[in-house]
């Protein structure tokens, strides 16, 4: 399941860190496991809300105010429109990489 992860981060940032990419998986750990947790749902504020708090917020230790955290989180969900599914990998290295913090998880 590994390198499906690997492969739907390299469509979007090419030139992926492998490390950040498994330290991202290890992070997000069993909640791969289940599809519906796996995928990160852009239409549903409290999954926004979620990914800003409990990933950005606690994982990364960002300070920086909701609304630039948010507007980082519509930013990559911008990037990924064309997609159907949103996987919470994916999301997480581009937020990690937006930030500067791809080095928290290689």
């Amino acid at each position: 399941m590994t390198s499906d992860w690997a492969a739907d981060v390299v469509k979007y940032a090419p030139d992926a860190d492998s490390a950040a990419i498994e330290g991202i998986i290890r992070h997000c750990g069993i909640a791969l496991q289940s599809r519906d947790a796996s995928l990160v749902a852009f239409g549903d504020k409290s999954e926004l809300d979620r990914v800003r708090d409990s990933f950005l917020k606690k994982k990364l230790g960002l300070t920086a105010s909701d609304d630039e955290l948010d507007q980082a989180i519509k930013t990559v969900g911008d990037k990924m429109k064309g997609d159907a599914t949103k996987n919470r990998v994916t999301v997480y290295y581009l937020l990690a990489e937006h930030f500067g913090r791809l080095s928290d998880f290689g």
